[in-house]
């Protein structure tokens, strides 16, 4: 205590002419308007700063619970599309009593590890068995097609994605609906290439691949890239395309796993099919 007595009695002119200071800005203000208005003006400025500023901190700490929060969100909405249900009609005479059934669901997951700097790329998600999250579950992310689920753990899942040499998926174009298959050649990551396309097709630069909804695990329709490059392959009947991949393979952050309901009974009957007809 008696230090802090010598503190204030050593600087008490100092103490002083702040007081007098205060006080002379404190009755100038209050005498005249303009001088009123130029301190409040002052002071609501250095307010607005400092509760932007604290605003912007706040936001920045809170980004990421907003984005789990979007993406569970965006999941729940493509579940609910159209596309994501089957339907099924009977008709007896006039009367049309139709009934429709979820065929797709989806679950957000992270990715929390990635490998592209060789040729056996994969993915690593932060969901797995725990989570409904199985093997041969179409990924997909916000801009398009990523892979499937090749293994699982109880809370991690690895992914293999289109830029794989093993990968190949059953898309279609959407302005003719020609039906080919994207595969990965190596090297960059942003292209993969289309084929089994005839050549008798027109095909345009600029052309949008999408998913054909002709495999177990993709919906139709899902965005996979765009036509960059066409090569009349002569001799074949067939071309061989040049696609830019739709998703961005160096920055993927949020995904969705996707659930096809009807996925075991399809390839139950796809099963009995082929040895029936052996």
């Amino acid at each position: 205590m008696k230090s802090l007595f010598d503190f204030l009695k050593r600087w008490n002119y100092v103490w002083l002419f702040l007081l007098l200071e205060i006080t002379a800005v404190v009755m100038i203000v209050r005498s005249t308007v303009y001088q009123n208005g130029i301190v409040v003006e002052w002071c609501t400025a250095i307010a607005g700063r400092w509760h932007n500023t604290t605003h912007l901190i706040s936001g920045y700490f809170g980004l990421k619970q907003e984005n789990d929060r979007l993406a569970q969100e965006n999941a729940q909405l493509r579940a609910s599309m159209a596309e994501s249900y089957i339907s099924y009609s009977d008709s007896v005479f006039t009367v049309q009593d139709t009934v429709y059934r979820q065929r797709y669901s989806y679950t957000e997951a992270q990715v929390i590890k990635t490998s592209r700097t060789g040729q056996l790329n994969y993915l690593m998600i932060n969901k797995g068995e725990h989570q409904g999250v199985h093997e041969d579950m179409a990924v997909i992310s916000p801009q398009g097609m990523v892979g499937v689920v090749v293994n699982t753990t109880a809370n991690f899942a690895t992914i293999m994605p289109v830029v794989h040499p093993n990968s190949r998926h059953s898309v279609k174009l959407t302005r003719t609906g020609s039906n080919g298959s994207l595969v990965w050649e190596g090297g960059d990551y942003r292209y993969a290439y289309l084929t089994d396309i005839p050549s008798t097709h027109k095909l345009y630069s600029g052309d949008t691949v999408v998913t054909s909804g002709f495999s177990h695990d993709f919906p139709e329709g899902i965005q996979v890239g765009y036509i960059e490059e066409i090569d009349n392959l002569g001799g074949t009947g067939f071309y061989h395309v040049r696609i830019r991949l739709a998703t961005d393979f160096s920055n993927l952050g949020h995904v969705y796993v996707i659930d096809n309901h009807f996925k075991a009974e399809q390839d139950t009957l796809i099963a009995h099919t082929q040895k029936t007809m052996r």
